[in-house]
């Protein structure tokens, strides 16, 4: 699960609307929407206040579960170089 997938879940959750959450975090609708689709990302001072208003630590914000990461493929040349 991706950032903006997460942050849409906690504010659906939450009963807010964009524009609810946009009001708390001092930013406007259109950041809050642009983060739920992925278009942009939040400075780390927002994802603080994310993490703080919705009582959730950063990790959990922004680390993907280990069943994500099946999805990221290191190419074989890479891998080599962190070996070496």
């Amino acid at each position: 699960m991706f950032f903006s997938d997460k942050l849409r879940l906690l504010r659906t959750q939450a009963n807010l609307s964009q524009e609810d959450l946009a009001d708390e975090l001092h930013v406007s609708r259109q950041s809050v929407s642009k983060w739920e689709s992925g278009i942009s990302f939040p400075e780390i001072e927002k994802l603080i206040s994310i993490s703080d208003y919705f009582h959730v630590s950063l990790d959990a914000l922004l680390k993907a579960p280990l069943h994500d990461l099946s999805l990221i493929h290191i190419s074989e040349p890479t891998r080599q170089e962190a070996i070496s």
